[in-house]
């Protein structure tokens, strides 16, 4: 039996998408199957309670990877930078 001393790593492969990827397929499976997207969504941010979010499209697993204030930080930022200057 050959006895190894050092140190195996593991790692998973990353995630390529991102978080406007995810959002975005996050909203659209919850209009397919005929829920409010955007009261879906801020319930699963203010909770945390992923059964705000169906699991059609793997949208569940694909929104609980992320941090929810990093969604919070893409949905900010994007809408910051949408805004006309008066």
């Amino acid at each position: 039996m050959d006895i190894r001393n050092d140190t195996q790593q593991f790692s998973l492969p990353k995630e390529n998408r991102t978080t406007r990827d995810i959002l975005m397929t996050v909203y659209n499976s919850m209009r397919e199957k005929g829920y409010d997207p955007v009261n879906q969504i801020v319930g699963y941010l203010l909770s945390g309670d992923p059964t705000y979010i169906t699991s059609y499209n793997n949208s569940r697993y694909l929104i609980s990877r992320m941090e929810r204030d990093e969604l919070l930080e893409e949905l900010v930022k994007f809408y910051v930078a949408n805004q006309r200057a008066d």
